[in-house]
């Protein structure tokens, strides 16, 4: 369910030539620290409308009460304050999908105008998760929901009370997701702050040189900025938690400022000691009240907004990729043209590479998927009690399995879906087996050839944007850092401008270099830029009294160009 962001993999050399791996794609990584989260989150919100319909006898309602369960799936990564607004929202945005699918399946039964209506609502759900930067798993359950819906069976009547069941367990599914706060309320904080320590330490001991430190360097502030993102919007009343964990944040930095001065084990240590029960633990560091800084200028690091790929390519590749496949289906006789729309719209990422491996792991992942659900098929029509459960236990696999690696969550996620298809009455398991494999494969086929078709042009432009942001903050630090009586806030803003736009650029830089068919990215500029980058923050944080100034520099960053 969970849209897993896929294991990292080299960018491809820039040029109309691009090599299409399969291996790469299908690798392992490590599972998630919150795993279980998700994965408790929907057993415990699916579970109990699903079994009281089962109970009541009217387990082909399940399907409404479901739309509003799988919101429980989102924002797990959310500071609690933060998680009430976006789950909330989650629930709303799923109920207009939904509403506007069954109020086109009540007016007409042509199957051309509701794939066309499914197509359309794909693309605004992508554009919006992309917009607001949900998260996983994106639009793909909400694109799941509505697409399923446009082909039941429906009147305008019945709209209302399925609309109310939908509302009513996503109600339940907003508790689920706020429960935790009860036990751990800082514990999304905690765990932000972590991985920014766990990353710090990884780039500090490669002693900012040899191989692999500039990839190690790039996670490294990217988490130390997400790090601060979170607990920026944790609220404005900040409370001791908060404070202690700021400090670590800027223990954090200062690894990544000065790594030969740093010490891995201890930031690892510390990272471990946030993830436990315990209180958050002190730095013990009398350098590390310099966190009071944060004060206003840290703010503005909440309305930085990250580039990435451009939405009206993803969109419009959306749209028509979800559009083409549908009506291939219905070409093809298929009863259920949806699978294949649905499949289309979960292969589109960031840039066109990390589009193929989707694609690859969503073709692995459902052939794989529709063999286990016809070996489980028999168990599921024991009745309606082991068909819920059946639907439970593979809700659970698939949240427990998918970020190790999309595919391997697809193989639970797949028979789930089929056994959603029988809540209404059993089904013939070898015409849903056959029609699920074809459907996977028309999806995938039809909805790459459209995101070929459907480039992403300025993705180069994007990067020359970030270029210009790099040096004007790089300028902007160095004034700062001239002036000795600039005040601390002037230094830390600066400071803090200057690491978001490094993160930015080689976030936009990556995405584009997965963009086909594009002019040559200026590579050489993005390193020039990024080297010297790095040396100014370390010059501002060495400014700020967070490390000892030997006078000679101990900054390991290679100065020449």
């Amino acid at each position: 369910m969970s849209s897993a962001t896929p294991p990292p993999t080299p960018p491809p050399t820039v040029g109309p030539t691009r090599r299409l791996p399969l291996a790469g794609a299908l690798r392992l990584g490590r599972p998630s620290d919150i795993w279980f989260k998700p994965a408790l989150s929907v057993v415990a919100s699916v579970a109990p409308p699903s079994l009281l319909l089962a109970t009541l006898g009217r387990l082909d309602l399940a399907m409404y009460t479901m739309a509003g369960s799988l919101c429980a799936l989102y924002a797990h990564n959310r500071p609690y304050a933060a998680r009430a607004q976006v789950l909330a929202g989650v629930v709303l945005g799923m109920l207009g999908g939904l509403a506007a699918a069954l109020v086109a399946a009540s007016l007409t039964g042509n199957a051309v105008v509701l794939v066309t209506v499914g197509a359309v609502l794909a693309a605004a759900q992508k554009a919006l998760c992309d917009a607001t930067r949900l998260g996983p798993p994106g639009n793909v359950v909400l694109t799941f929901v509505s697409s399923a819906a446009l082909f039941v069976p429906q009147t305008l009547g019945q709209v209302p009370g399925h609309l109310g069941l939908a509302a009513a367990a996503g109600v339940w599914a907003w508790l689920v997701g706020m429960a935790p706060a009860l036990i751990r309320p800082h514990g999304p904080e905690r765990r932000a702050t972590a991985h920014a320590l766990d990353t710090a330490a990884a780039y500090a001991a490669t002693g900012g040189t040899g191989d692999g430190h500039t990839g190690a360097r790039a996670a490294a502030y990217a988490a130390v900025q997400s790090a601060w993102q979170s607990l920026l919007s944790a609220g404005n009343r900040p409370s001791g938690a908060r404070r202690a964990l700021e400090r670590f944040v800027v223990r954090a930095e200062v690894a990544l400022a000065a790594p030969a001065d740093a010490d891995p084990a201890r930031l690892r240590a510390w990272a471990r000691a946030l993830r436990g029960t315990g209180a958050v633990p002190r730095t013990d560091d009398p350098r590390a009240g310099a966190a009071e800084l944060l004060g206003v200028a840290a703010e503005r690091v909440t309305g930085q907004r990250t580039p990435r790929a451009g939405l009206t390519p993803l969109a419009v590749r959306t749209a028509l990729g979800c559009a083409l496949a549908g009506y291939a289906s219905l070409a093809l006789g298929i009863g259920r043209p949806y699978w294949a729309l649905v499949t289309a719209a979960a292969l589109y990422q960031a840039n066109l590479s990390l589009t193929w491996g989707r694609t690859v792991q969503r073709v692995v992942g459902n052939l794989a998927g529709v063999l286990l659900f016809a070996a489980v098929a028999p168990v599921a029509h024991l009745g309606p009690l082991a068909l819920v459960l059946c639907c439970l236990a593979f809700s659970f696999g698939a949240e427990a399995l998918i970020s190790r690696n999309y595919w391997l969550g697809s193989v639970c996620v797949t028979p789930l879906a089929l056994l959603v298809t029988e809540f209404a009455g059993p089904q013939r398991t070898g015409d849903l087996v056959t029609e699920r494999a074809v459907d996977t494969l028309v999806g995938a086929v039809v909805g790459f050839v459209a995101a070929l078709a459907v480039t992403d042009r300025r993705a180069g432009d994007r990067v020359e944007r970030c270029l210009t942001a790099v040096d004007r903050a790089r300028e902007g630090a160095a004034r700062v850092l001239a002036d000795p009586q600039a005040a601390p806030t002037a230094l830390e803003t600066a400071r803090r401008d200057l690491a978001t736009a490094l993160v930015d650029l080689r976030t936009t830089a990556d995405a584009a270099a997965g963009e086909w068919w594009q002019r040559a990215l200026p590579q050489e500029r993005v390193v020039l830029a990024e080297r010297s980058g790095h040396r100014t923050l370390a010059a501002t944080v060495r400014r700020q009294g967070l490390l000892p100034d030997p006078g000679t520099g101990t900054d390991t960053e290679d100065v020449r160009p």
